[in-house]
């Protein structure tokens, strides 16, 4: 990409310019939690015991200055915008933030948001600081995490008063938007270890319950944390649709103007994804939801995966990240510097590629201090002070607030993706670049600021881009971009209170065809479960449809009473056809004014 193309890039489009009102940006709480100050502040950090000496270097770590500790306390003054590390006599390095504040409180409709498993991780009297340092930070979004037999302990019985309520009440006044999540079912539904409740009516319930319980505090729900992969149940595509089916009727029960988002994804199974989709779950989610932490240069293709199945919902990407190992200190688990400067230019690159996809809500993985194995996850230490990336993060909290793409040019040594956004309450045009290589690219008029949101000299309209550098436009201009991807058009229908859902034990799920075996030799009875989630009872007809000489059949007219589960038998029998192949099942029931039922199993022959 040459200089004239990048200054188209960086020359395009929108810039109003003219600031709206808004309600006035988040202030720091009195004690600094985390050592997170605001431009313009002045920086006292504690340090107990008695008089040492003191040195301090930035991100870079060019020495800043020096001194004594006095009364324990460390005044450094006035700092610029950036990271920071103490180290103070003989102890441990101790770090700093300084971010800008955010002259507007960040817009309900900004993309950009964070998992905190806040209930998990915190205990109430800290969940205040948490809170702040995310809204400081510029996010809108976070997420949560739930344990269903916490709560429910058993069957109709709530607890009051627990720590997920104290995280709810707290996040919400604070002014974030909440998704929360589950992982497991209580043993009480007798639910396969990490697997669905195999009476769905427990999910409804349960599900109710909560909307109603956090009407006004938590907005978002996802009914499943990553049941696609083992470490959540391993379940198939036709298992989730029919979990997301009468999760999404309990939650609207309970609260109608809640966003009922579908039970997240973990990867790209195309075999998954198709089997899900083929049981028509979209009328029962608002939000079509996935994970990722893949490489930059595979978000095109796994984001178009996602939007073949969404039905034209809104993608939420509720975990995704590109993280570091830490080393040295098991203790401490902290990556080395250089893996930490990674950590934070990572931090805009996953989230500007990530919106560029169309994402309308991105969920950074994670905020505190988290590690899987080698892994390093969180953007602060166990004590909130800042890693260099959660300066990153409010950066990106900051220039992407309410970002919506506008273009972008990848593929090349230099990225560039340009959003129309609104950072410090104007709307502006907002690119975010990085190189491979360092490259020096034209910007005319505008502005430049670091990963970490640093305000950076352009000489002669000229800037040398190498990490990642945001670029904001006040003028009005126009340029040419690389096309942004597409929804795909909305489909509409009504759904059904009526919920069919196919029940095979685990040990026949082969997870990798998001199919169970059967026999070839033999008739199969499969048990297949109808429920009536409405409050009239409902008659209707059941088809079923199988492979060519296949024998199918299932029970034909049917009738339900409200809130009943009648179970019924699938009769299949291959004729021995079918050995080693998947194959599909799909059971179809009009119902009248409850509306249409279907459910669609892959099953694959036995080979033995």
């Amino acid at each position: 990409m040459g200089r004239s193309a990048i200054s188209c890039v960086v020359m395009m489009l929108v810039g109003i310019g003219s600031a709206v009102a808004a309600e006035s940006g988040p202030k720091p709480l009195a004690e600094h939690p985390g050592n997170i100050f605001v431009a313009a502040e002045t920086v006292v950090v504690s340090a107990a015991g008695q008089q040492r000496a003191y040195s301090l270097i930035d991100y870079e770590g060019k020495f800043v200055r020096s001194g004594q500790v006095e009364g324990g306390k460390i005044d450094l003054g006035k700092l610029e915008v950036g990271y920071y590390e103490l180290k103070v006599g003989d102890g441990a390095r101790v770090t700093v933030g300084v971010i800008r504040p955010l002259v507007a409180k960040t817009p309900r409709t900004s993309p950009i948001g964070i998992d905190i498993a806040m209930a998990w991780f915190y205990k109430e009297k800290e969940m205040p600081a948490v809170a702040n340092l995310v809204t400081l930070a510029g996010g809108n979004w976070v997420r949560d995490r739930l344990s269903w037999g916490e709560i429910e302990p058993s069957k109709g019985n709530f607890r009051p008063n627990t720590r997920y309520d104290a995280s709810a009440r707290i996040q919400s006044a604070a002014g974030l938007r909440i998704l929360q999540v589950a992982h497991d079912a209580p043993a009480w539904t007798k639910a396969e270890p990490k697997r669905f409740p195999p009476d769905l009516r427990d999910a409804y319930a349960f599900w109710k319950e909560m909307a109603k319980r956090w009407k006004g505090q938590v907005e978002a729900f996802e009914p499943w944390n990553e049941a696609d992969i083992v470490q959540f149940g391993g379940h198939s595509g036709a298992e989730m649709a029919a979990m997301q089916k009468a999760s999404y009727l309990g939650l609207k029960a309970g609260n109608p103007d809640l966003i009922a988002a579908q039970n997240v994804f973990a990867i790209n199974r195309p075999t998954t994804l198709e089997d899900f989709a083929a049981n028509e779950a979209w009328p029962y989610f608002d939000t079509c939801d996935l994970h990722h932490y893949t490489s930059i240069d595979k978000y095109p293709l796994w984001y178009a995966s996602f939007r073949a199945i969404c039905a034209g919902r809104p993608l939420w990407v509720s975990e995704f990240s590109m993280p570091v190992q830490w080393s040295g200190d098991a203790e401490a688990k902290e990556p080395s510097d250089a893996d930490l400067r990674t950590q934070a230019e990572r931090v805009p690159m996953v989230m500007a590629a990530s919106l560029s996809e169309g994402v309308q809500a991105a969920f950074y993985f994670m905020f505190p201090h988290y590690v899987e194995g080698k892994t390093q996850f969180g953007i602060v230490h166990r004590d909130l002070t800042p890693r260099p990336a959660y300066l990153a993060f409010a950066a990106v909290g900051r220039f992407l607030a309410d970002a919506k793409p506008i273009g972008r040019d990848i593929g090349g040594d230099l990225s560039a993706y340009a959003f129309e956004a609104r950072p410090d309450a104007n709307h502006r045009a907002v690119v975010v670049m990085w190189s491979k290589n360092e490259q020096e690219v034209e910007l005319g008029e505008g502005e430049a600021f670091d990963h970490l949101g640093r305000k950076i000299s352009v000489v002669d309209g000229k800037l040398k881009v190498k990490r990642p550098v945001f670029v904001v436009k006040s003028n009005e201009s126009v340029g040419k971009f690389g096309p942004v991807p597409k929804m795909p058009p909305r489909t509409e229908s009504r759904p059904s209170p009526i919920v069919m859902q196919a029940w095979l034990p685990v040990k026949r799920l082969d997870l990798n065809t998001s199919a169970y075996r059967i026999s070839t030799g033999n008739q199969e009875t499969i048990p297949v479960f109808l429920y009536n989630f409405g409050q009239k009872a409902a008659k209707g007809t059941l088809r079923v449809a199988g492979p060519e000489a296949w024998k199918v059949a299932i029970p034909g007219d049917i009738k339900i009473a409200p809130g009943e589960r009648k179970e019924l038998a699938l009769s299949v029998d291959s004729g021995g056809a079918g050995k080693g192949a998947v194959n599909t099942i799909r059971m179809d029931g009009d119902f009248g004014e409850a509306g249409k039922a279907v459910v669609s199993i892959k099953v694959l022959g036995d080979q033995k």
